[in-house]
């Protein structure tokens, strides 16, 4: 699968974090499934926005691109994504970009202005197959474009530009490359002409997937069978946007919450549905995940110990895999993974040790595979609170309650809490 990647001119933003998210999701749920993924993600590091970044802060766009890059991965790895098999860079394949170009040219669909050299649109049947919608509407022809372009929908293949930006000889004029000729170029050079699964933001799908498309497709290229295009994020109905100074950097974010707050919003929502993150839903996604690794860490002994056994008839994995065949329906197999929750910690008070060690198992599991899973270290409980815990069971068994609560009270003051169960009981952090 090939996923459109950042252009690296500014640091994360959340949009781009629910992308890699989504995406994160489906990665792990296929090879979860048995199935081999070949995972790319590209970073498009040349772009009209990286040049002008640089002219603000005076650097050189290449040095500014590395710079968000490194920023962008680090994002990346606190959200605890996997890493994309490989992530190529534009700059690195400026020479098949320049080939692919001269074969459209040498096809006869493509024409040269003052500015750059364009892919005409009225060359291709079905343009805006992908988008379906009808575009003649917004494709003009009155030759009244400051580009020069013949269509309003035409778009550029190459930009002739001077030396002092980002420059690269070609045939047809020096400059750089067009956003939409870098993705096909490094899509089907990595993965090969017929690949199985496109991913991007629903932003991404006219005009920049159609026109990948149209560049595969007139190069005779089968490009990519399935298209699978995530809805945007909101805050108060609204699109998260730059332009509308409403977005939260990825990066504060991460800073303030559990990262995986954030996955858990991601995966509440089905992909292509819109996508609300406040500050609010933030604190009560942080909420539930303390619900979670309280379950699995209230059910470990049991989940390490191999002579309690597990049962059968556990029907978690079942519901959770129907739902996720079903177009990715994390939502719904959230649902059934807090439906387990609550009949684990049932089975587990009721004495019922085996059906709480396979509603465990499997929520472990499901965690696993939405990537929810906590991978902190459990924190050393002092030996001193151990042995006041100790003395209040013992306490309790003489059926001196005055003491034991005033042990109870000793703990809490130190930061713990003591949990009792039919198991018998265990020392946490408050």
């Amino acid at each position: 699968m090939y996923v459109c990647g950042p252009t690296v001119y500014d640091v994360p933003h959340i949009g781009h974090g629910r992308s890699v998210l989504t995406f994160d999701i489906l990665r792990r749920y296929l090879e979860h499934r048995g199935l081999e993924v070949f995972h790319v993600s590209n970073i498009t590091d040349v772009d009209d926005k990286i040049i002008t970044r640089a002219k603000q802060e005076n650097m050189d766009p290449i040095e500014l691109a590395r710079l968000y890059e490194a920023q962008w991965w680090k994002a990346m790895d606190s959200l605890d994504v996997l890493r994309p098999h490989q992530a190529p860079k534009a700059t690195e394949w400026i020479p098949e970009i320049v080939d692919m170009i001269e074969l459209l040219s040498l096809g006869g669909y493509t024409y040269s202005t003052r500015d750059g050299v364009y892919l005409d649109v009225s060359r291709v049947a079905d343009y805006g197959r992908l988008a379906q919608q009808d575009l003649s509407n917004l494709q003009r022809s009155d030759r009244n474009f400051a580009d020069d372009k013949r269509q309003s929908l035409d778009f550029a293949l190459w930009k002739f530009n001077s030396k002092d930006e980002l420059f690269w000889d070609a045939p047809f004029g020096g400059g750089r490359p067009g956003w939409h000729s870098e993705c096909v170029v490094m899509s089907t050079g990595i993965l090969g002409h017929n690949f199985d699964l496109h991913g991007g933001g629903l932003d991404l799908k006219f005009p920049h997937h159609e026109n990948e498309r149209v560049q595969a497709e007139l190069l005779g290229y089968g490009f990519s069978r399935h298209w699978m295009h995530h809805g945007f994020v909101e805050s108060g109905g609204v699109k998260m946007s730059k332009s509308l100074g409403n977005f939260t950097t990825l990066t504060e974010m991460l800073e303030h919450y559990d990262p995986r707050s954030y996955r858990l919003l991601v995966a509440r929502s089905h992909y292509r549905s819109p996508l609300e993150v406040t500050k609010e839903l933030a604190e009560e996604a942080t909420a539930t995940l303390r619900r979670l690794d309280q379950f699995l860490d209230r059910l470990s002994e049991l989940t390490n110990d191999p002579s309690v056994l597990t049962r059968n008839d556990v029907a978690l994995t079942q519901e959770f895999e129907t739902a996720m065949d079903d177009d990715l329906n994390t939502p719904v197999a959230l649902r059934a993974v807090f439906e387990a929750v609550t009949k684990g910690n049932s089975a587990f008070d009721n004495g019922e040790f085996e059906l709480a060690k396979s509603y465990a198992v499997q929520v472990s599991r499901a965690l696993g595979i939405l990537g929810l899973r906590s991978s902190e270290s459990k924190p050393e409980i002092p030996d001193f609170v151990l042995e006041l815990a100790r003395r209040r069971q013992l306490a309790k068994q003489d059926r001196d309650f005055a003491s034991a609560d005033s042990l109870r009270v000793q703990i809490q003051a130190l930061g713990f809490n003591v949990e009792d169960s039919s198991n018998g009981y265990r020392v946490r952090p408050a």
